[in-house]
């Protein structure tokens, strides 16, 4: 690994300016009935007071507002590349560093956040960007909610947005995971005072298992699974000569393909539009589709959120037979497709869904 790859053991010092300890994984939605705390990775020490604790909850601020608890977070250290000189008159190959750099911000969250978080998300993945860059924090508090460190980010961009994999099989919660490009980050000791952040009615879990597709003209009524894929952001690093931490601006923002995969029993219309669209040739633009992600709540009648697929290709549909426990084989299909554009929207609380519900893509 990387020396500057982000590592849960370098996230937060003990003091602004400190090398990184182990801290552990926060809990689900702190303080929620519903949510069970998750078991730490290592057993941690905090150096500064000389007490051990074996987990660690994470909230996160936006400006100067809570914007709600993360699940987990690490990174954000100050590093610096090494420059090798030319080896000079003295025979020695002198060394110096390149200036400060600063690691990526790695955040793993729900969807029980305040908007504000979200919005955030859905700013990065627009061509605009005009509300992508955010100041902000990740405080890290014990099982009491004691602050113990902050970690202060400023002008932040979302270089990566993960969606998990969307699977009828899955049983596990499901999390965003994101990566923020910080201009510069300060660390600081807490200050002890007990964290609040926003719970109640936006604290929700989603099972990636609850789900519903919809591609125009397209049978998704037995989709089983969506892979996971990752919208990225790029960065261009624009350093101004008298400022020792440079500046960061947004550049092209990279979508990624879509694998999904179906039961035999609804591909039709996928092979009518695989044997179209690449076979014979119609792939022009008026051939595209769009789609709908949905991420249903527990009772698949509220949405939590959505994604939106605009001018969707498709450039692989293969068999993709698999056995059940039982040794039968289940006749499926996987399709890739490629899309344009993507656009995400999270509410968090629920909305209602239009009546009738529509049969869930992950129904047997």
């Amino acid at each position: 690994m990387d020396e500057h790859t982000t590592s849960r053991r370098r996230f937060l010092g003990t003091a602004a300016g400190a090398t990184g300890v182990a801290l552990g994984a926060a809990v689900w939605g702190a303080g929620q009935a519903a949510a069970a705390a998750i078991p730490c990775e290592a057993t941690q020490k905090l150096m500064a007071g000389g007490r051990t604790f074996t987990a660690g909850k994470f909230a996160l601020e936006i400006g100067k507002a809570s914007a709600g608890f993360l699940e987990d977070a690490d990174g954000g250290q100050a590093f610096s590349d090494v420059v090798v000189e030319k080896l000079g008159t003295d025979n020695i190959q002198h060394k110096h560093l390149a200036g400060v750099k600063y690691e990526d911000i790695a955040v793993t969250a729900g969807f029980g956040l305040e908007k504000t978080f979200y919005d955030w998300i859905a700013a990065s993945w627009q061509f605009s960007n005009a509300n992508s860059r955010k100041s902000g924090a990740i405080v890290a508090a014990d099982f009491s909610f004691k602050e113990l460190q902050r970690r202060q980010f400023y002008n932040g961009l979302i270089t990566e947005t993960t969606i998990p994999a969307c699977d009828a099989a899955s049983k596990d919660a499901g999390r965003l995971t994101l990566k923020i490009s910080p201009e510069y980050t300060t660390t600081t000791k807490g200050s002890g005072a007990k964290i609040t952040a926003p719970l109640g009615t936006l604290q929700k879990l989603w099972t990636p298992s609850n789900f519903r597709l919809q591609i125009d003209g397209l049978d998704c009524t037995k989709v089983t699974k969506i892979d996971s894929f990752t919208v990225k952001q790029s960065i261009i690093d624009n350093p101004v000569g008298e400022d020792r931490f440079g500046g960061k601006e947004p550049g092209a923002i990279e979508y990624p393909n879509l694998a999904i995969t179906l039961l035999a029993s609804s591909s039709a219309t996928w092979e009518q539009w695989f044997k179209d669209f690449l076979i014979r040739g119609n792939d022009g633009q008026a051939s595209e589709k769009n789609g709908t992600l949905t991420f249903l709540t527990s009772n698949l009648q509220s949405a939590l959120g959505t994604v939106k697929f605009f001018n969707m290709g498709i450039f692989k549909l293969d068999d993709d037979a698999a056995e059940d426990s039982s040794g039968n084989v289940i006749q499926r299909f996987r399709a890739e497709l490629y899309v344009e554009r993507m656009e995400i929207s999270i509410i968090g609380g629920g909305i209602p869904l239009p009546s009738p519900t529509p049969t869930p893509t992950n129904a047997p």
